[in-house]
């Protein structure tokens, strides 16, 4: 085996069990690694990365991994970086599901969670910094990804905003061109697991956004149909959150809901598999845009949005999660942890945020 691949799996099988928050925390978490403690490469390189994981359908910080796998280790690191970084919350889900199929509750993780989230905030900023520096790297792309944030907390779906800051930024730059996308279609007949795997591989392969676009597809496609409640959703969602790794592993508890074990083999493999292959897919086509002028503006200004819009996650994760004076500690003592400590590890603030969240929650 590889050095190569050898580090592809300890980042990976590390971050697949302590990567909590959501995509921009996962995100921030990951360049931390790559970037600032390995030097797998530099801040413009992950950027281009993050801008072509934006343009394609898929969970973001999934598909983020798979790249970063694919970059270091070839394609026996693609597989293994996706691999690792599912695999955790899907055998933790598992077991939740089934506790919660027997006993019909979830675990009591409020306390936890509560400390968790103003942590998670103090990593996505000291990743937001340096990756705006590198992104915006004129006046026109400044006054963007200014757009762009605006646009974002003004509730703009976030495609909108990635593909309208990099058609802009390419028209105005290199003259007009047009951007195509198919998105597949697929439609499904009976809810045995293979109508569970399309109903999901369909949702993979055409889903752009957060984890809660996931929840309003599931939302459509199971509970308005009568196979899925209003409260099974709901609880597939607090799973969502307090398991580490990737939002969409939700799934594998919908999956299990629908058809046990099975169902949640099914479902698991169909929402992730888009994501292996879009990936595979673009990843030969990014060293390729930078040769193109036209291309490399639009993928530059894509840059600048991305960052915009995790910037906007981040403020709105703050309006809800910092509501209290614990919560403001909390995020307070880990922005400090980050400042003194530049290199530490995001995971022992998670750590850190989770028990001192369960502590102060209790008091």
């Amino acid at each position: 085996m590889s050095h190569s691949l050898k580090e592809v799996i300890q980042v990976f099988a590390r971050l697949g069990i302590t990567a909590f928050g959501g995509p921009a925390a996962h995100i921030a978490m990951m360049r931390q690694e790559v970037v600032n403690r390995r030097r797998w490469m530099d801040d413009a390189a992950f950027l281009d990365l993050l801008g072509a994981t934006n343009l394609i359908p898929g969970p973001n910080s999934t598909e983020m991994a798979i790249h970063l796998g694919k970059h270091r280790a070839g394609w026996k690191g693609l597989l293994m970086a996706g691999i690792l970084f599912i695999v955790p919350a899907v055998l933790i889900t598992v077991v939740i599901a089934w506790l919660y199929k027997e006993y019909g509750s979830l675990p009591q993780v409020q306390p936890f969670i509560y400390g968790i989230k103003p942590a998670i905030i103090a990593v996505i900023i000291f990743a937001v910094f340096p990756l705006a520096k590198a992104s915006v790297k004129n006046n026109l792309l400044a006054i963007i990804a200014v757009i762009a944030v605006v646009a974002a907390l003004l509730g703009l779906h976030e495609i909108i905003v990635l593909f309208g800051a990099g058609a802009l930024y390419a028209a105005l730059t290199y003259g007009k061109d047009r951007l195509m996308l198919l998105q597949p279609l697929l439609l499904a007949a009976t809810l045995s697991e293979t109508r569970i795997f399309i109903i999901f591989l369909k949702i993979g392969a055409i889903l752009y956004g957060s984890g809660y676009v996931l929840f309003a597809f599931i939302e459509t496609e199971l509970v308005d149909k009568g196979f899925l409640t209003t409260q099974q959703l709901a609880d597939a969602i607090a799973v969502g959150q307090f398991t580490p790794g990737p939002v969409f592993s939700s799934v594998t508890f919908i999956g299990y809901q629908l058809n046990g074990f099975s169902g949640a083999l099914a479902a698991t493999a169909g929402v992730f598999l888009p994501s292996f292959v879009f990936v595979a897919l673009i990843s030969r086509i990014v060293p390729k845009i930078r040769t193109s002028k036209l291309f490399a503006a639009f993928l530059d200004a894509v840059n600048a949005a991305s960052v915009a819009v995790i910037a906007s996650v981040c403020w709105q994760m703050g309006r809800e999660s910092i509501v209290s004076w614990q919560a403001a500690l909390i995020f307070i003592v880990s922005i400090l942890l980050f400042w003194l400590f530049p290199k530490i590890n995001s995971a022992l603030i998670v750590v850190f945020g989770s028990f001192a969240g369960w502590l102060l929650y209790m008091l």
